[in-house]
């Protein structure tokens, strides 16, 4: 039997009513609400990073393939749709590619060595934008107008379409239909089935369109709500005077976003010709991604200052409990036992409250994000935070190195105040009341 650990038992078993009860029962306090706040901290991060790059790459989509004239002004520079690597791109699985080695993210060696993706390329569509002006009886907007073919993938903007339905694209002549951002809709007075009219500037001729409303989306992102449209991608094309082979680029869809820079890099050296070249959301909207980029320092900000608190109130419950069991510590000294053993005694003690408190941490921290994610408790607002309600996104193993980190570092802390234990005479001890 393991004597340290009984012993440890018995004491944590005891019924004795102290001040250093009080402590120990704060000390759990501390641990618990410390991995509740990291549990809810952790899923909500997590969460608001995963659904707001949802939105942005399923709005554009991963990667961008488009000529190396393109301008800044969301004008099409027009590329021949017939290419080796379209749609053939999306047969493409895992790729090998060369990089440094990194453990949890963190890089452990300069030396560059073979890596895999863990996915490949998911989808591959047209677009062309064409920016125009909305005409209605009172109000008149800028738009974007982006064109899309039979090729686009409905899953994503289905889940944003308030009203309304697809654009229904025939085979026989360009489609008319619109899809209007809500906001758009809202600013001038348009429902579904209404029809304006949009002015287009080109080769220095004023042209229009007749459009009628098919749909209402809502993505929540600003920047896309207020700018943007979707049309038959013939439209745009007609307006630009290309032909039906010419289109404004390819947006491409991958696997997983692990593996955005390196199956970009791949397209640009790999499958594409010299006269296009690839470029992935996160460096076309920078100022975004830097900006999520800042949650991962709030998540390591608070996850560190949660263990601090957990490791100082540990520290001051077991320097407690040692002076209040410095009689017992004499006895088991006079009996033989080395200052080591005895350590054990408290070390498995400290593990006992750790644990207790991260059990009562994971059950209120799991109960928290789940009434969050069933019944939407916590609101935002959606013009600053793109989102309208909190987000949780659970993650089993993030929550499982949550637990082990605070357990082992915590334990790793306590071993300086079992040093108490090595400055106990038994003499001394025993006599102590």
């Amino acid at each position: 039997m393991n004597l340290e650990y009984f012993i440890a038992k018995r004491v944590a078993a005891s019924g004795q009513q102290s001040f250093a009860r009080l402590i120990i029962r704060i000390a759990i306090v501390a641990i618990a609400l410390s991995m509740t706040v990291m549990i809810v901290a952790t899923s909500l991060i997590r969460g608001f990073k995963n659904e707001i790059s949802s939105k942005m790459f399923g709005f554009w989509g991963h990667i961008h393939i488009m000529d190396t004239n393109v301008n800044r002004s969301f004008e099409s520079v027009p590329i021949d749709i017939n290419q080796s690597f379209y749609p053939h791109l999306d047969t493409i699985e895992k790729v090998t590619y060369l990089d440094k080695m990194r453990v949890a993210g963190v890089e452990v060696s300069e030396e560059l060595v073979a890596q895999e993706t863990y996915g490949g390329i998911k989808h591959i569509q047209v677009f062309a934008h064409k920016p125009g002006i909305i005409k209605t009886k009172d109000e008149f907007e800028g738009i974007i107008l982006k064109g899309i073919s039979t090729d686009f993938d409905w899953e994503y903007l289905e889940d944003y379409l308030m009203e309304g339905r697809p654009i229904a694209l025939q085979d026989s002549m360009p489609s008319r239909d619109i899809i209007i951002s809500q906001q758009t809709a809202n600013r001038l007075q348009l429902k579904l089935q209404d029809k304006f009219t949009i002015h287009f500037v080109q080769d220095g001729e004023q042209l229009k369109r007749r459009l009628q409303v098919c749909g209402i989306y809502k993505t929540g992102i600003e920047e896309y709500d207020k700018r943007f449209a979707l049309v038959d991608i013939r439209q745009i094309q007609g307006i630009l005077g290309w032909s039906e082979q010419e289109v404004g680029g390819f947006e491409v869809f991958i696997d997983d976003i692990r593996d955005l820079e390196p199956l970009t890099e791949h397209i640009y050296i790999e499958e594409i010709p010299t006269n296009l070249f690839a470029l992935n959301s996160k460096d076309k909207f920078d100022s975004i991604f830097q900006w999520l980029g800042l949650q991962d320092i709030n998540e390591k900000v608070i996850i560190m200052l949660m263990i601090i608190v957990a490791i100082i109130n540990m520290i001051t419950a077991l320097m407690i409990l040692i002076l209040e069991r410095t009689n017992m510590i004499g006895i088991l000294k006079a009996l033989g036992n080395t200052n080591y053993n005895i350590r054990k005694i408290f070390l498995y003690y400290a593990g006992y409250i750790i644990l207790t408190g991260l059990f009562w941490g994971n059950l209120i921290g799991c109960l928290l994000c789940f009434l969050q994610k069933q019944f939407k408790i916590v609101k935002l607002s959606e013009a600053d935070y793109y989102l309208s309600v909190a987000p949780i996104e659970f993650n089993l193993w993030a929550i499982l190195a949550l637990n082990i980190g605070t357990l082992v570092l915590t334990l790793l802390f306590l071993i300086i105040p079992t040093y108490l234990v090595t400055q106990i005479t038994p003499v001394k001890a025993i006599r102590f009341k």
